[in-house]
């Protein structure tokens, strides 16, 4: 089987849609089957709209080359997104022509590659499937849109949909991920991939048909992410004794949390609680803001980017795990808490909401409510009991929940059984 992979950002660029798509075309590669990806050469998020710091060197400058970035990758097709100025300014303007595919070309946000869709128009190698990732980058998947129907293969899709705060009607998260585009790409797809039953039950209700849904949930491997030295992850942050540490291991950003938590503990503190908030991860720009004005950076160590080995370090050296965030569709690093024997504490919005489940194997604070979140971090710095039960609960799902080589295989074979069905037809 020859499969089209295009997504926003590839690695080294860290993120979860990302590092779900590289370990998607590993196992496809080791099922014997070839996968070229379609993706932008951009490493840092902000790069897909802005340009690159001149420090860093492009990996293959403004053409679309293959780049094997490490032994055994596949084929990786990278595309220079445009910059031009008053760029957000214009794409708004132009995106508001209410033509979808229009507008999927348009939005703001996306990471504009006219030779990626160029390239759509014309490639003439093998091909049995298309498949995209991830909102609410349009482009990139409206490229496979175009490839797929022009060589009349399916289009699949996984969405990755942010679902924001269920109890607010109104929330901006939800919103910008279920746009009029973004609902017309649903609808084109011929399988869409989704990871929970609140993503599954929100595609519904955006009219995509039930027989196109594929009920998928993610994975976690152990051993990638456990076995660290809890010691020497304690002592690169100062040497914190028996002191508690609540990790957050994310982009650190007002969406995932990261901001409501320094609030949160910032609360917890003041009333006497005494603890370690260790972050990890890239900062985006709202939260380097919030950060200028922080007054207790003292109780916080901030980690940066991590290595595996470092990732590894930190999951063994916190005692539990925080993630309130509003923006993930799934949170694949509450996994890695659990495979850790951590417990997570998480809003109960998108994903998180539906795969820790409160008092079990984690808990849940009202989403923004930072008093609630503080109350919820007090219990667990002040209950070493708590927490290793919670873990402990979290860590048992793994093995029967949580096993990669299940949803990987569930995806090549929808694949395969689409594929049949577009032969059959013609």
């Amino acid at each position: 089987m020859h499969v089209a992979q295009f997504v926003q950002r590839y690695p080294p660029a860290l993120g979860g849609s990302e590092a779900y798509t590289a370990r998607l075309c590993r196992y496809l590669a080791a099922c014997g089957d070839n996968v070229s990806v379609w993706t932008t050469d951009a490493i840092e998020l902000e790069e897909m709209w802005n340009e690159a710091n001149p420090a860093r060197q492009r990996r293959c400058g403004c053409e679309s080359h293959p780049v094997a970035d490490a032994p055994g990758s596949p084929p990786i097709l990278r595309y220079h997104p445009l910059h031009f100025p008053a760029r957000r300014y214009i794409l708004k303007a132009l995106s508001l022509i209410p033509l979808r595919r229009w507008q999927c070309l348009t939005m703001p946000c996306n990471p504009i590659c006219y030779r990626m869709w160029r390239d759509a128009g014309c490639y003439a190698g093998p091909l049995d499937a298309v498949h995209a990732t991830a909102f609410p980058y349009s482009f990139p998947i409206a490229c496979a849109l175009r490839l797929a129907r022009r060589r009349g293969v399916p289009f699949l899709l996984t969405p990755f949909l942010h679902l924001g705060d269920p109890t607010n009607p109104h929330d901006r998260t939800r919103a910008q991920y279920t746009a009029p585009h973004l609902r017309w790409l649903l609808k084109q797809a011929d399988r869409v991939f989704v990871q929970t039953r609140a993503e599954r039950d929100t595609v519904l209700s955006l009219g995509v048909a039930a027989e196109k849904l594929v009920l998928q949930g993610l994975g976690v491997e152990p051993g990638e992410c456990s076995g660290g030295n809890r010691d020497r992850a304690r002592a690169a942050c100062g040497g914190l004794g028996e002191e508690v540490v609540i990790g957050h291991l994310a982009n650190n950003s007002v969406e995932k949390g990261t901001v409501d938590l320094l609030r949160a503990a910032e609360r917890a503190w003041s009333a006497g609680t005494r603890f370690r908030v260790v972050l990890a991860g890239p900062e985006m720009p709202n939260f380097r803001v919030f950060w200028k004005t922080f007054a207790p950076k003292d109780r916080v160590t901030r980690l940066g980017v991590l290595s595996d080995e470092q990732k590894r370090d930190f999951l063994a050296g916190i005692d539990a795990f925080a993630l309130p965030s509003r923006c993930d569709s799934f949170g694949l690093v509450l996994l890695e808490a659990w495979a850790n024997g951590k417990p997570n504490l998480v809003y109960p919005a998108g994903g998180p909401a539906e795969i820790v489940r409160h008092e079990v194997d984690g808990l849940h604070a009202a989403c923004g409510d930072v008093a609630e979140l503080a109350a919820q971090l007090r219990r667990l710095v002040a209950d070493a009991a708590l927490r290793r039960a919670l873990g402990d609960n979290g860590r048992s799902r793994i093995a029967t929940e949580f096993r990669w080589p299940d949803r990987l295989e569930l995806v090549r074979q929808t694949m395969r059984e689409v594929g049949t069905e577009f032969r059959q037809i013609v």
